[in-house]
């Protein structure tokens, strides 16, 4: 990667990470974004435990794709970077991924339960629900752990790489979630909208849930995204 390229995916990584404090996705540490470039084989992440308010480039960490050891950077990176590193080697789409602790999709996350397609606000961003993983074993737990989180979801979306970009986040059980996107900021709108919708869901469940009608959904989804999608004027902004 030329220094201007890296620049700039620092200079995008770090305006992600700061809007998820704006965004209400963040409380104290909690929480990191990174970006990907694929043609240089570099991650560029969050480090661990300094907060949003101090939070500069020079902060920030870059790691090999390939192996997860630290290129660039003073700092330990985000202890989720395994997690990240897993998504963006089992999905080629993806060229950023955000985690949160936000507490609705994390109240899903705990429940182990998805975040159900209830109405059209979910289905403009994921076609279908927000799925739950299964817990993590022991064994898991004990050893590599944050590369087996990411490994949980990899095998949660069976390493399709299509239902990854059409539903773009997902639950790790007991934990809370992970969304990503084409690059940095696409995850961090994938994480604002998961918290969105998680919350519309438990107010929906509470009140009793009827399900909407999948020509309905299907028609918010696909006025968005595929050949078809005519939501937006991408030109002119």
């Amino acid at each position: 990667m030329s220094r201007t390229g890296l620049a700039s995916l620092r200079r995008e990584v770090l305006a992600a990470n700061l809007r998820l404090p704006r965004a209400g996705l963040a409380t104290l540490t909690w929480g990191n974004v990174s970006g990907v470039d694929r043609e240089a084989g570099v991650v560029v992440i969050k480090p661990s435990g300094v907060p949003y308010d101090r939070l500069t480039e020079d902060h920030l960490v870059v790691v090999a794709l390939a192996d997860g050891r630290v290129v660039e950077g003073d700092l330990r990176p985000s202890t989720d970077t395994e997690t990240h590193r897993s998504l963006y080697r089992a999905f080629p789409s993806i060229g950023g991924v955000t985690h949160t602790h936000s507490p609705y999709a994390v109240a899903f996350a705990q429940a182990r339960r998805p975040i159900p397609v209830l109405g059209t606000t979910h289905a403009d961003t994921f076609d279908g629900a927000v799925p739950v993983t299964e817990p993590l074993t022991r064994e898991q737990c004990a050893r590599d752990y944050e590369f087996n989180t990411g490994q949980i979801i990899v095998e949660l979306l069976e390493g399709d790489d299509e239902r990854a970009r059409t539903v773009p986040a997902a639950l790790v059980a007991h934990h809370g979630p992970f969304a990503w996107g084409a690059d940095a900021h696409a995850s961090l709108d994938h994480a604002v909208v998961c918290e969105a919708v998680a919350e519309m869901a438990l107010h929906t469940l509470a009140l009793g849930a009827v399900a909407p009608p999948q020509h309905l959904l299907d028609r918010h989804f696909t006025r968005k995204h595929g050949a078809g999608a005519y939501y937006g004027n991408p030109d002119a902004v």
